[in-house]
C-alpha cells in the first residue's frame, strides 16, 4: 500500500518538476524568458488547493522515500536497486534543502524566488564550490530515480536488455540537460547580474 501511494505521489511531483525543469531549459533563450515562463506556470501550481497537495506529495516522498531508503539498507545487490536508493537519498536530502530555502525567501526574505534567487548561489563565490554539485546532481539524481522505477515497472514486460538501454539513456540524458541548466544559471551564454537584493542573501 505505501509503495502505491508513494508511485500516486511521485507522479504528481514528478510531473510538476519537468515543467519546472523545462522552465529553467527556457533560460537558455534569455531571463527574461525565463522569468515570463514561470510567472504563467505559477498560475497553475500556485493555486492553493494545488500548491497544498504538492507541498502533501513532497512531504510524503521525503518520509515514505526515507522509510523504504532505511528499511531495504544493505539489501540492495542489483545496479539499479542500488542506483534507486542512493538517487532517492539524494533527493530527499535536495528536497529538505531547496523547499526549505524557497519558502524561507518568499516568507521571511520576503524575496521573489525566480532565476536571480537560484543563480545567486551559482556567481557569488565561493559558493559555486557547493550550489554547482548541488543542483547538477538534483537533476541527475531525478531522472535516474525515474530510471529506476522503470527498470522495475517493466519487469515481466520489457527484456531485461532493453530495460537496462532505456535506464542507461535516461541518465545519460539527464547528465546533458543537467550541464546545459547549470551552466546557463551560471552565466555560460550570457552575461549574469545578480541584483543588489539576492546578493544579501550570501552575505
Amino acid at each position: 500500500m505505501l509503495h502505491k501511494i508513494h508511485r500516486l505521489s511521485a507522479t504528481i511531483v514528478a510531473t510538476y518538476a519537468l515543467g519546472h525543469l523545462f522552465n529553467h531549459l527556457v533560460a537558455l533563450r534569455g531571463i527574461d524568458a525565463h522569468v515570463d515562463f514561470m510567472k504563467a506556470y505559477r498560475e497553475i501550481y500556485r493555486y492553493p488547493a494545488l500548491e497544498a497537495l504538492l507541498f502533501l506529495c513532497l512531504t510524503y516522498q521525503i518520509a515514505s522515500g526515507s522509510y523504504f531508503i532505511i528499511k531495504g539498507w544493505g539489501q540492495r545487490h542489483d545496479f539499479w536497486d542500488k542506483a534507486q536508493a542512493l538517487s532517492g537519498a539524494y533527493l530527499v536530502f535536495f528536497l529538505l534543502l531547496h523547499v526549505g530555502a524557497v519558502l524561507f525567501g518568499r516568507a521571511i526574505l520576503k524575496l521573489d524566488t525566480n532565476f536571480y534567487y537560484a543563480a545567486a548561489g551559482l556567481n557569488i563565490a565561493p559558493f559555486p564550490v557547493f550550489f554547482l554539485p548541488y543542483y547538477f546532481l538534483a537533476v541527475v539524481a531525478f531522472f535516474t530515480h525515474v530510471a529506476c522505477a522503470f527498470h522495475r515497472l517493466a519487469r515481466g514486460h520489457v527484456t531485461e536488455t532493453m530495460r537496462n538501454k532505456v535506464g542507461y539513456a535516461v541518465v545519460i540524458v539527464s547528465i546533458v540537460l543537467s550541464s546545459i541548466i547549470v551552466a546557463t544559471f551560471s552565466g555560460a551564454f550570457y552575461k549574469v547580474d545578480i541584483p543588489r537584493e539576492y546578493q544579501k542573501t550570501f552575505e
